[in-house]
């Protein structure tokens, strides 16, 4: 079955930085778009970003646009966050899905932005 196994979230000050993983498995990762939403209490689910099946084209929120990048590797059947600049509205449990719906997404990660 499909698995979605986020990690590298944490506590990080203003400013800082993280890069978040997600092993994926179960299904044909090479062939898959594979997006990252998130939430935060009290909230829906939020898309952050979108990347193609084979990494060559990515789509991001507003909210993350010119401090996130989102990448893969195919060969590791791994999907990447990098953000940068964090902001405290960052603050969310960070999710890879499947589709930027997240329907389907992993277990999740928290992000925790304060200083």
């Amino acid at each position: 079955q499909v698995q979605l196994v986020e990690s590298g979230g944490g506590l990080v000050q203003p400013g800082g930085s993280l890069r978040l993983s997600c092993a994926a498995s179960g299904f044909t990762f090479r062939l898959s778009g594979m997006s990252w939403v998130r939430q935060t209490p009290g909230k829906g689910l939020e898309w952050v970003s979108s990347i193609s099946f084979a990494g060559g084209a990515t789509y991001y929120a507003d909210s993350v646009k010119g401090r996130a990048t989102i990448s893969r590797d195919n060969a590791k059947n791994t999907l990447y966050l990098q953000m940068n600049s964090l902001k405290s509205e960052d603050t969310a449990v960070y999710y890879c899905a499947r589709d930027r719906s997240g329907v389907t997404r992993g277990q999740g990660t928290q992000v925790t932005v304060s200083s």
